[in-house]
């Protein structure tokens, strides 16, 4: 994993994660410019596809945040697309079984520990020429626990060799769970089942993140030891400071 990802471990800090929906080269850059520590480009239920993924990771590359992007699909062939664009890392949605995550890790991690093609062509561009040499071990593969499924075999996909971590999808996984898609969650039985999954993950030695709306939440589950939090989106943050600003306007009347 990525140095920034090991120092925030080592110093015992929640690493900080923002979140893309908006296809706009302009709108990443700042974004990642406000000082995220990593940002994830959302080509599941973003607005974008991969011609706009591509000018979003040259804008995140002129900044200090670590690209990451979350593929539609655990489909191999974007996933290497992503890398070879200069990706740092994976959040793969609804990986239900130990197999789906051997099949993610196959996908992300050149031979021996995986099955990814090579031919990186930006990556190796940005990251070096001998970007190859290290790219199994800086890569973050991270597998979207999103369902009873899942929860189930939680034990096996964290036994998976080169996982480095699981990430919560809170509102998929109430949905599955509870019948309520509910991203931050004040079920006592959705926080408990979303709780065993960090436990469970850092038991492993793996990292545990969690899908938040709001900073003050994903502040919580940073006070709770989460690994890694994700605190709000590009449409989510224009959303709202829009309407503050229109309220501001209003009120200044």
């Amino acid at each position: 994993m990525s140095d920034i990802i090991r120092q925030r471990r080592a110093e015992g800090r929640a690493i900080l994660n923002g979140w893309l929906s908006i296809p706009s080269g302009i709108s990443a850059e700042i974004m990642a410019r406000a000082g995220w520590d990593t940002i994830t480009i959302d080509l599941q239920h973003g607005m974008i596809d991969l011609p706009d993924a591509i000018q979003m990771l040259q804008a995140i590359g002129n900044t200090s945040a670590l690209p990451l992007a979350r593929p539609e699909w655990n489909e191999p062939g974007q996933i290497m697309k992503l890398l070879d664009a200069g990706a740092m890392g994976i959040i793969c949605p609804m990986v239900n079984s130990a197999e789906e995550a051997r099949r993610l890790v196959a996908a992300c991690r050149y031979a021996p520990l995986g099955e990814r093609s090579f031919g990186p062509l930006r990556a190796s561009l940005i990251h070096g020429a001998d970007y190859w040499k290290t790219a199994n071990e800086k890569i973050l593969v991270l597998a979207m626990i999103e369902t009873r499924r899942a929860l189930d075999a939680l034990d096996e996909i964290l036994a998976v060799e080169g996982l480095d971590g699981v990430y919560v999808g809170p509102a998929d996984f109430g949905l599955s769970l509870f019948g309520n898609p509910d991203s931050e969650p004040e079920d006592e039985r959705a926080i408990a089942a979303i709780a065993s999954v960090r436990q469970k993950a850092q038991a492993a030695g793996r990292i545990a993140a969690v899908h938040n709306l709001s900073a003050e939440h994903a502040r919580r589950m940073a006070g709770q030891k989460w690994d890694f939090v994700t605190a709000g989106s590009d449409t989510r943050i224009l959303s709202q400071g829009a309407a503050s600003y229109i309220q501001r306007f209003n009120d200044a009347g």
